[in-house]
């Protein structure tokens, strides 16, 4: 693998399964890059300021800090992550005035004993992070690259109960022009894996490439434990193609 492309950051689970030795991840949420580039220049201080979310964390705490505007990157890196922690469900959610809305949830773990923010910044030290759209990066991608991709779903499958508002940040038209630039990464030789809804429109979205297939899951996110159990995505990926074609030399 020469660069691991990622366009949608979120978690970061793969890349850091992965830890690639070059890497380039993106994101349109730019507290989240902040946050990124904020552990991988100063994790003591955000450290130090999330175990201090710990002690102090309670109901009336979590409000007061989700109306809190942190002056320093460090400070608003260790609220991000403290939210996310301890909001309903991770979700990261916006109003219309850009104010993240999400209410607290019933997780009161802040700091968990397996955290290494050190390793985690000695991994993103090699990475470029950037606050782009995803075509930007994916228009970066060729020959030896390898692109992971899972992007908001936006058409209703299974029990996906997030439609309405995944539709409002990455619409179907973004779907389109998702799988077009993919398309072409694909034609210039780079190894693809797309996740995606498990809907006939995003078949055809990918159709052409070398492999399509469902996978089954445990759906965790519904508010209404009866839409809660299994449910597929769809996986979609070129991988053993291109590999094959940097050891042929094509």
């Amino acid at each position: 693998m020469r660069t691991y492309i990622e366009p949608f950051l979120g978690s970061a689970a793969v890349f850091f399964y992965l830890r690639p030795a070059r890497a380039v991840l993106g994101d349109t949420n730019r507290e989240l890059i902040d946050t990124y580039e904020a552990v991988r220049d100063d994790w003591r201080g955000v450290w130090r300021r999330l175990k201090e979310h710990q002690q102090r964390h309670s109901t009336e705490y979590y409000y007061r800090m989700r109306r809190c505007a942190c002056r320093s990157r460090a400070a608003r890196a260790a609220r991000f992550i403290y939210l996310n922690r301890t909001c309903f469900n991770g979700l990261y959610r916006v109003n219309s005035s850009g104010e993240f809305n999400v209410p607290k949830g019933t997780k009161e773990t802040v700091v968990f004993a397996d955290d290494d923010f050190g390793h985690i910044a000695e991994l993103l030290q090699a990475c470029e992070l950037r606050c782009v759209d995803f075509s930007e990066l994916v228009a970066r991608a060729t020959r030896g690259d390898f692109v992971y991709v899972d992007p908001p779903y936006t058409v209703l499958h299974n029990n996906n109960s997030f439609l309405k508002y995944n539709e409002r940040i990455f619409s179907w038209e973004d779907q389109v022009r998702l799988a077009e630039c993919l398309h072409q990464a694909r034609a210039r030789g780079a190894a693809l894996l797309i996740s995606n809804a498990d809907h006939p429109g995003i078949r055809e979205l990918y159709s052409g490439f070398e492999s399509v297939f469902a996978v089954r899951r445990s759906s965790v996110l519904a508010a209404d434990s009866a839409k809660r159990g299994r449910t597929t995505e769809l996986v979609v990926t070129n991988i053993e193609r291109a590999v094959a074609d940097v050891g042929n030399g094509d």
